[in-house]
């Protein structure tokens, strides 16, 4: 194999970390007329087709309620509380009637991912401004495999570091962006006869309330506290920032997918950037 120390030959060697040579199918033709311009304007192709994918994808109805990976899951403090309630019911079968809660969860679960699916149509637009704005510098860090999130780990051809890097440096601002579009969404009834935020008021207020039915209850009280078992009342009010933090994750995700895929075969996307600065390194199959 050619060892000819071009700059970009590195940048793409580290950039795609592939571990063993006998991996690589070396087109220097296409390497010596590539330069670093065109590389970083490659990598913001490969973004730019990643998140419209993604944000297609995930803004199909299922698109993260059907998806087992994506599937936005209850807040940490609600899921905490339904454990305590299936100890304790397990424990004390006669609270069962009293706790019987189980819809009232999982239409939480379900009006959340709703509302992040609606929510994902809007975020062509952030994603776009973000990576239009992506610098000369941070191209090249991408480039030579550098993410601040993983420094120089090698995944080899399934490598998503555009996509772990991008997340790092865009993912507060993005926040901040998306926030809004998520907080519209969790307020709308979106086929469910509920929103979201209703949902989880319903939920947090059923809770309460059969911890109240109990507590004022000598028998039910007795059985409770000779259980040894205790279930949480549900505090946190408010949905926004679970809802946009776990929607942001899935929407990454997807995108390091799409990674993958033009890591994989550039030749798939009729693109001409993406097909010469992906396609100078190959794996052989």
């Amino acid at each position: 194999m050619k060892t000819k120390k071009l700059p970009i030959y590195y940048a793409l060697f580290f950039f795609f970390s592939v571990v063993s040579c006998d991996t690589l199918d070396i087109n220097d033709a296409n390497l010596n007329e590539l330069s670093t311009a065109e590389v970083v304007q490659g990598l913001k192709k490969a973004l730019e087709i990643g998140t419209d994918t993604a944000t297609n994808t995930l803004s199909l109805t299922n698109g993260y309620y059907g998806n087992a990976l994506l599937k936005i899951p209850l807040p940490d403090e609600a899921e905490m509380v339904r454990q305590q309630i299936v100890n304790i019911t397990n424990q004390v079968p006669a609270l069962q009637s009293v706790f019987d809660l189980d819809a009232q969860f999982e239409n939480v679960v379900l009006s959340i991912n709703r509302a992040a699916e609606e929510a994902a149509a809007e975020a062509k637009p952030i994603f776009a401004d973000a990576i239009t704005g992506l610098s000369f510098s941070q191209g090249m860090d991408i480039l030579y495999g550098i993410n601040p999130a993983d420094s120089l780990k090698s995944d080899g051809f399934d490598s998503t570091a555009a996509t772990g890097y991008f997340k790092v440096v865009t993912f507060d601002a993005l926040q901040n962006l998306y926030a809004p579009k998520i907080d519209a969404q969790l307020n709308k009834d979106l086929g469910l006869g509920f929103s979201a935020n209703q949902a989880w008021s319903t939920l947090r207020n059923a809770v309460n309330n059969s911890l109240n039915q109990i507590e004022g209850n000598i028998i039910t009280n007795a059985l409770y506290e000779k259980s040894g078992y205790t279930v949480n009342r549900i505090e946190q009010e408010s949905l926004g920032l679970f809802a946009t933090e776990r929607a942001l994750n899935g929407l990454f995700s997807k995108v390091g997918d799409e990674e993958k895929k033009i890591r994989r075969n550039p030749y798939e996307w009729a693109v001409d950037i993406i097909q010469r600065v992906f396609g100078s390194v190959m794996k052989n199959i």
